[in-house]
């Protein structure tokens, strides 16, 4: 008999991403009779639901939407908590399950205790983390060996059991929320992976951690436990390991930007100290063949023009500003920044978002959408509109482009106020980018 066969367990969070549906899907599968709640309407949770649908009319799991009440708490032995919900330290609900005696947990930590430590690269950082992971797993499949790709990438692990029980090595990133659980519940001290990577910390997700100090040292939970150490040039001071400086960056990378070619470096190494020095040859080659995630500096179209055409890049995945910076940077390799134009903004995380504003004055344009566009745009001492959403932002430009420009979506903030998440938002700039009349362009 299993830990959660017989249990009654609360599911605080079904989510959009894969982890609630993951969680509740392997908890049902082992037995338990599960309980999913959910703050949000469940019109926008339908493509979720629907995954659960057989479970639900086998009265496996049951649906509660609106506030999380205590009645919920009335015979569960396990509350399952979404990593998405901020401050849970400071939430009511998730207190009193605590003094209830309930036990707290996460999709993650519920995977990481079914993994072996040993075959495990977890991976974190502020910006180049999903790259780096894609890198890494890209690598390990090209050269011959297992691997699977999980964590806040997208999906859940919980899903990949088979693979990762025939001995497939895991590439886990980790986000500072997951990092925060899985820290509090002391697994990783308990079982550490054999390698981490930490890319870069600045300060990001204010809204959920409450401040910069807070999210940093959740950042610190897996350099401080890993048994083998990647460390970008800007964490260098966190423990001992392999540091990638930024004249390390790989070149030759499919992937356009030096910080792509620093992101490439670190998956080299990651994958290094996981397999051996002795394939590095073949792990740099594979690396550099990796062709990008989509939603991360991804040309999603080219419209032609009279000479060069112009070109669409989806970086919607860019959710701080020190990544649009470094986007433009990357695309600034391509052409002038002179004819780049930029559309950035979107949900406030409380980060400073001052430099995306002082990029303006050397872009064809800076165009602000969502919560944040105003502010940002205010700031600017460039070409710079306030256009609302990314509908109006791709109609200004339409008339502004010149042939040889560039458009690119890389918001430096979170997608809630206006989309589902990155990729809705990312896909209507894709769709609009094709629909743009060409003789306009």
């Amino acid at each position: 008999m299993n830990q959660w066969d017989g249990q009654q367990v609360y599911v605080m969070g079904l989510g959009r991403f894969g982890g609630g549906v993951g969680v509740t899907r392997y908890l049902a599968g082992q037995g338990a009779q599960v309980i999913v709640g959910d703050s949000g309407n469940p019109d926008g949770l339908a493509e979720s639901i629907g995954q659960l649908q057989d479970l639900i009319d086998a009265k496996n799991v049951r649906l509660v939407f609106g506030e999380h009440k205590e009645s919920d708490l009335d015979g569960v032995g396990f509350v399952v908590v979404n990593p998405a919900i901020p401050r849970p330290w400071n939430n009511g609900f998730i207190s009193k399950a605590r003094s209830l005696g309930i036990a707290i947990t996460t999709e993650i930590e519920i995977a990481y205790r079914l993994l072996d430590p040993a075959k495990v690269i977890a991976v974190t950082g502020s910006a180049g983390k999903s790259t780096t992971c894609a890198m890494i797993h890209h690598a390990l499949v090209k050269t011959g060996h297992r691997s699977v790709l999980g964590g806040n990438i997208g999906g859940s692990l919980l899903a990949e059991l088979d693979a990762i029980e025939r001995g497939a090595t895991v590439v886990l990133e980790l986000s500072s929320a997951m990092l925060y659980w899985l820290g509090e519940s002391g697994v990783l001290e308990e079982s550490p992976p054999r390698v981490g990577c930490v890319s870069n910390c600045v300060s990001n997700h204010l809204d959920w951690h409450g401040d910069a100090e807070h999210y940093e040292e959740s950042k610190r939970v897996l350099a401080g436990c890993a048994e083998r150490l990647v460390l970008g040039f800007g964490v260098a001071d966190w423990g001992d390991g392999v540091v990638v400086s930024e004249d390390d960056a790989l070149g030759g990378c499919a992937v356009p930007g030096k910080h792509n070619g620093i992101n490439g470096a670190m998956a080299v190494e990651a994958a290094v100290l996981m397999v051996g020095d002795v394939e590095r040859e073949q792990i740099v080659e594979a690396v550099r063949g990796f062709g990008g995630l989509p939603h991360r500096l991804q040309l999603v179209h080219e419209a032609q023009g009279v000479r060069e055409g112009v070109r669409f890049y989806n970086d919607s995945k860019c959710t701080v500003p020190d990544a649009t910076a470094l986007a433009v940077e990357a695309i600034g390799g391509l052409v002038a920044w002179s004819k780049i134009h930029l559309i950035a903004g979107g949900y406030d995380k409380g980060s400073d978002l001052s430099l995306i504003s002082e990029m303006s004055s050397e872009l064809a344009g800076l165009y602000g959408i969502g919560v944040t566009g105003a502010g940002i745009v205010g700031a600017a001492n460039g070409d710079a509109f306030d256009c609302g959403d990314l509908d109006r932002a791709m109609g200004l430009i339409q008339g502004r482009v010149l042939d040889g420009d560039v458009v690119l979506l890389s918001p430096g903030c979170a997608s809630w106020d206006q989309f589902a998440n990155y990729e809705e938002r990312g896909d209507l700039f894709t769709e609009l980018a094709r629909a743009m009349q060409r003789n306009r362009v």
